[in-house]
């Protein structure tokens, strides 16, 4: 868990220092435009990964600030980690307690998972959007996951590219191999991913579904490795000088409300968003239950479309997740009910830490 966060000209913050006293629940309350979000976007950063918001590092920087920005935080197990971008730089750059590290070994130290207002239409977006959230979700995991995906996009550019230009069936043959083989590797993930979630989820369920994902749970990945092979070998043909290729660039996962005995995304708002947060508390469960490292959570607007008794059930839930929790709202009153919380007040890029 995080026990203190500094930031040094992120976004609107010049500086600022949030001490969490090892606390639980950090709630981050303060009006629009306040800069609570970009609290929550600092810590995201964290993860090694491009933030919650995935903005460019440029933007990130405070407007009339040197260009560069800094996130430090001081870990329960005395560690530290840093994130910084300074300007005229291409990318982050990473420390752990003061050495240099690749981005990638950040996720080693802090496990973290976030909600925002934009995957509150999640169930009900498509198939693209979800894709890329359950993704990320399965790549906490499985660290070649989000490789294996940039890389079947590269194939897959690769290949239309030369069909275009008629390639030899030798320059395809070995595309397809590479193609079927990282494509099968994904769906088998994929449907790990949604098995063990399953497991820890009481009132929903996740399902992927999709051409090889299909292959896979009816017979086994060797198999649907091979039949996916010869199904692009026998679909070599451009559409309006479009390659049209079904694979798991095209699957879908799906949720159902096993409550309400319906699809979550005919359900109402506030049932949806109850739903979502289940699934990412399920996560959090999930990470410590297989790695032992307890996980950061953090919830943008975590009170949004919910009613009374819904925060009431989420605040209960919270308190039973072994992770460390982050929330922003406009209200403190709405989070008065939550235990074990440090609040801080954000007003115009300055905070009040209220211990």
């Amino acid at each position: 868990m995080i026990k203190s966060l500094t930031l040094t000209n992120f976004r609107n913050h010049i500086a600022a220092r949030i001490t969490t006293a090892g606390r639980r629940n950090i709630i981050i309350t303060g009006p629009n435009g306040a800069g609570k979000t970009a609290i929550i976007e600092a810590v995201s950063m964290l993860s090694g990964d491009r933030g919650m918001r995935g903005a460019p590092m440029t933007d990130i920087a405070r407007f009339d600030g040197d260009g560069g920005f800094s996130v430090f935080a001081e870990l329960n197990d005395e560690s530290v980690v840093c994130v910084y971008f300074n300007s005229g730089d291409t990318n982050r750059h990473a420390k752990i307690d003061g050495d240099n590290t690749p981005l990638s070994d950040l996720a080693r130290k802090l496990r973290i998972v976030w909600l925002t207002p934009r995957e509150d239409r999640i169930f009900i977006d498509g198939a693209t959007e979800r894709r890329a959230f359950f993704d990320r979700l399965a790549a906490s995991f499985d660290s070649a996951h989000s490789g294996r995906i940039a890389r079947h996009t590269k194939l897959m550019t690769e290949r239309a590219g030369a069909l275009k230009i008629g390639a030899d069936s030798n320059w395809l043959d070995a595309l397809d191999e590479q193609i079927a083989a990282t494509a099968t590797a994904i769906a088998a993930a994929r449907i790990q991913y949604a098995g063990e979630l399953n497991f820890m989820m009481e009132n929903a369920a996740v399902s992927v579904d999709g051409l090889i994902e299909s292959m896979i749970i009816q017979q086994n990945a060797a198999v649907a490795e091979r039949e996916y092979m010869a199904y692009l070998k026998s679909n070599r043909c451009l559409t309006n000088d479009k390659m049209v290729i079904d694979g798991v660039n095209k699957s879908d996962f799906g949720v159902f409300n096993n409550k309400l005995n319906l699809p979550v995304a005919l359900t109402s708002t506030g049932q949806q968003k109850t739903t979502l947060i289940e699934l990412i508390l399920a996560h959090a469960k999930l990470i410590y239950t297989k790695t032992g490292a307890r996980p950061i959570i953090l919830l943008d607007e975590a009170a949004a479309h919910l009613d009374s008794n819904a925060r009431r059930n989420l605040f209960e839930q919270l308190g039973r997740v072994n992770a460390q929790v982050w929330a922003t709202g406009l209200n403190s009153d709405v989070f008065q009910d939550i235990d074990d919380a440090t609040f801080v007040a954000c007003v115009d890029g300055k905070i009040n830490n209220i211990l």
